[in-house]
């Protein structure tokens, strides 16, 4: 499996990301690439699902955005709006599969689980599965107890999508590291404007959970996870 850990200036564009995306899965899938593991910190954006777009409170939600300074995406998979920033991480797998279109529940469930065992590995109290509140629910999202130091209850750290193609599949995950405050400020108001339910106290990061906590930690932990699960 080739790794690439991304860097520099354009590094952090995920709308070039979101362009490459198709590309490099197209590529995996017909053999001219082998299976990749992208990781990358993003520029302040949100993501919205296709969903949102047809809201009648998209333009109100992409006018709070910018106001928060954060760009907006609408992803082609499906889910609800997430944001991000530099202190998150980004992980886009791409996998050769000759019967790519099944096994879509699966995938979920065991890289939920990956997840949530790389953040044990780095100190953050993980576990996978919905906690009520949440932005772009879902039930292999991964979240983190915080202690009691920290003001105690959940927070959701982790979420993923999918897409498949004849021959391959590509697997995205979004990981909160730091620097919660400005990602709750316009989750906050971008589901206030999509008349959503949002409990902003679940909004939070790993280092809310372990101040000690470093990316490159982080990152090699998932790489380690990803060898312990037979992707090499």
């Amino acid at each position: 499996m080739q790794i690439i850990r991304e860097t520099g200036p354009e590094s952090g564009d995920i709308l070039i990301h979101h362009e490459q995306t198709v590309q490099m899965l197209r590529e995996v899938a017909t053999g001219k690439r082998e299976a990749t593991l992208r990781m990358y910190q993003p520029n302040p954006t949100v993501a919205f699902g296709r969903r949102d777009e047809l809201n009648p409170g998209f333009a109100e939600a992409s006018a709070a955005c910018a106001e928060h300074g954060f760009e907006v995406l609408v992803r082609k998979v499906g889910g609800h709006a997430a944001a991000y920033h530099q202190g998150c991480l980004v992980v886009d797998h791409f996998q050769p599969a000759s019967d790519a279109r099944s096994g879509n529940t699966l995938r979920y469930e065991l890289f939920g689980s990956m997840y949530a065992q790389a953040l044990r590995e780095v100190g953050v109290d993980a576990r996978m599965g919905e906690i009520p509140g949440e932005y772009c629910p879902g039930e292999y999202s991964v979240h983190a107890q915080l202690p009691a130091s920290a003001g105690g209850g959940r927070i959701k750290l982790v979420g993923t999508a999918q897409r498949v193609v004849t021959g391959g599949w590509w697997f995205s995950t979004g990981i909160v590291v730091s620097d919660s405050a400005p990602l709750r400020a316009v989750t906050a108001d971008v589901y206030r404007a999509l008349g959503m339910d949002l409990d902003p106290t679940t909004v939070g990061a790993a280092q809310d959970a372990n101040p000690a906590l470093l990316m490159e930690d982080l990152e090699d932990a998932i790489v380690e996870v990803y060898a312990q699960n037979g992707f090499h």
